[in-house]
């Protein structure tokens, strides 16, 4: 997820092109398998030897393989054929040292836990590492004043989320909307208006793609998006208030 407007910079010269010797066999074939399973060319980028899909979506390579298994169901928005299993009951969310130095990212990361548990789903979330977790996700930190994940592998969520540094100059409410942005990737959901990314981002219209495996609407939620409409939309403003909306809430018991 990005700041409206905000550019992401690719590293190593070019749009799917990695830096290294095995590094660059295994994004060549993620990249081909998200081309396979529907995601346009122009939408794949690699960034420090990682793939990433739609700017802040991380791509690994058993993810994008689990991709080209999918369901056949029509395509439209909100979530990928990879989601997590009902193994995982609980997802600790363990911060880095540096993370913690950052108020507003640390008040985020608890104002985002309290989103997912208050929704009584079959996963709960908790901040910090415990015995009984059952899966675990880092939280790391980056430059800039976005954030990037990942999506589900194996049943799992995605490990790890980056949240930019530059958050810290917004406000709470901010912090707490990039930082569910982002949980929300690692258990499965894509942009909700992934089919324009102009909607949340203003500018051009933008399509991230579509396929029969990589954007499924989720029964109950719209089909179409609105700015404001749903925490999932690519991009943010400085007035989020960080809180689910009623297709959000709709979307997150559907599916957990």
């Amino acid at each position: 997820m990005f700041k409206k407007a905000a550019v992401l910079v690719v590293s190593c010269g070019a749009l799917l092109t990695a830096c290294g010797g095995d590094a660059r066999s295994e994004n060549d074939e993620i990249v081909s398998n998200l081309i396979e399973a529907g995601f346009p060319a122009n939408d794949i980028m690699v960034v420090d030897n990682a793939v990433y899909v739609g700017r802040d979506a991380h791509v690994s390579l058993e993810s994008s393989r689990e991709m080209l298994q999918g369901s056949g169901e029509t395509p439209e928005q909100y979530r990928t054929t990879n989601l997590v299993g009902t193994s995982v009951t609980k997802i600790c969310v363990v911060p880095t040292s540096q993370f913690n130095s950052y108020s507003r990212l640390s008040q985020g990361l608890d104002l985002a836990i309290e989103n997912y548990n208050s929704q009584g789903l079959r996963i709960t979330f908790a901040r910090g590492s415990a015995s009984d977790c059952t899966a675990t996700i880092s939280a790391k930190t980056t430059s800039g004043t976005g954030g990037s994940a990942g999506f589900p592998k194996g049943g799992k969520p995605y490990g790890t989320i980056n949240i930019g540094t530059g958050l810290q100059s917004y406000s709470v409410d901010v912090n707490e909307h990039v930082i569910t942005h982002e949980l929300g990737h690692t258990i499965g959901f894509r942009h909700s208006d992934y089919y324009d990314r102009s909607i949340s981002c203003g500018g051009s219209a933008a399509n991230e793609g579509a396929s029969n495996v990589g954007a499924i609407h989720i029964p109950g939620t719209p089909t179409t998006a609105s700015r404001g409409g749903s925490v999932m939309n690519s991009c943010f403003g400085s007035n989020e208030t960080g809180e689910w909306t009623s297709s959000d809430r709709t979307a997150l018991d559907y599916l957990y």
